[in-house]
């Protein structure tokens, strides 16, 4: 079975490393140095990891054969897929990969039907069922234990207690006015108790070696020069 581990972020430096945003909880598993991975696009891979290494909280790669920035900022969004044992599953209850929450039966506490979860969207701050009602219409759903409060995989279901006016908003304003009333009550974005689809704090990740102060340094200004002509990364 594949597995989607992260997403190639923007060039760092000039000797081809990128950033890395992190999919899976086990990185120093799914994303050591010697790892081949599938892309998507297909066309893209596959890329082997060469090195690896955490600079400033973001998990940085370099690939076999990508030498240069400007090979580095082509695999931009590139998607990052590993093989796994299709019965491997996360060892924390509370993890839950992808595949195993695609196709659940979305219901209210008090039995209400909701829909069918047909896709997860990974945001900077949390995650989103998509969940597909019957009459074909949408609702995003935030993957967060306030909301979602049980996960049963045996009925093949996900439980709800959606606060007022979740399932009526307009499905590109839920996260917005999710996360607005999040921050307003002082809840942080990522709070302990937010329930996650097996990303990972991309610190926690060890692995490769280290690069020189210079070679950060170097990658830095090569950041800023170029600044004015990268576009912003996309968040997903």
């Amino acid at each position: 079975m594949q597995l989607v581990v992260a997403r190639i972020g923007r060039a760092h430096g000039i000797k081809g490393e990128v950033t890395v945003e992190v999919r899976t909880d086990e990185p120093e598993l799914r994303l050591p140095p010697g790892a081949v991975l599938a892309t998507d696009p297909p066309g893209a891979g596959p890329l082997t990891i060469e090195q690896g290494r955490v600079h400033s909280g973001r998990l940085l790669l370099r690939f076999a054969g990508v030498k240069d920035r400007t090979a580095a900022e082509a695999l931009r969004n590139t998607l990052l897929i590993a093989e796994i044992d299709p019965e491997e599953v996360p060892e924390d209850p509370e993890e839950f990969y992808d595949y195993q929450l695609m196709d659940l039966d979305v219901v209210t506490e008090d039995g209400q039907e909701i829909g069918r979860i047909t896709e997860i969207s990974h945001l900077p701050s949390q995650d989103l069922f998509i969940v597909e009602r019957p009459d074909g219409s949408e609702v995003m759903i935030p993957f967060v234990e306030e909301i979602v409060t049980e996960i049963d995989l045996d009925e093949q279901r996900a439980v709800i207690n959606p606060p007022p006016g979740l399932l009526d908003l307009d499905e590109a304003d839920v996260a917005s006015e999710w996360e607005t009333s999040r921050t307003e009550t002082g809840a942080a974005p990522d709070d302990a108790t937010a329930r996650t689809t097996s990303r990972t704090d991309e610190a926690t990740w060890r692995g490769g070696d280290a690069t020189s102060a210079g070679d950060d340094a170097a990658a830095a200004a090569a950041d800023d020069a170029t600044s004015r002509d990268v576009a912003p990364e996309d968040p997903r």
